[in-house]
């Protein structure tokens, strides 16, 4: 998959791809979506708007079940 394409219809869009639209680490990407993470203005502006573009939507069971 290319940096524009976006997941297919039949599959979720990933934290991964998110990081590689916006150009960013994963790590990046999980620090955006976790409160209180440190995480640039400007960092955080670029994976939000390519979370966007992919239709990522944070899994909150899943988050649940990672932090307990």
């Amino acid at each position: 998959m290319s940096k524009s394409e976006k997941p297919s219809k039949s599959r979720r869009a990933t934290l991964g791809d998110v990081a590689r639209v916006a150009n960013v680490s994963a790590s990046a990407v999980s620090r955006t979506f976790t409160p209180g993470a440190s995480v640039s203005p400007k960092t955080r502006r670029t994976v939000l708007k390519a979370a966007k573009e992919v239709g990522f939507q944070l899994n909150v069971l899943a988050r649940s079940l990672a932090t307990g």
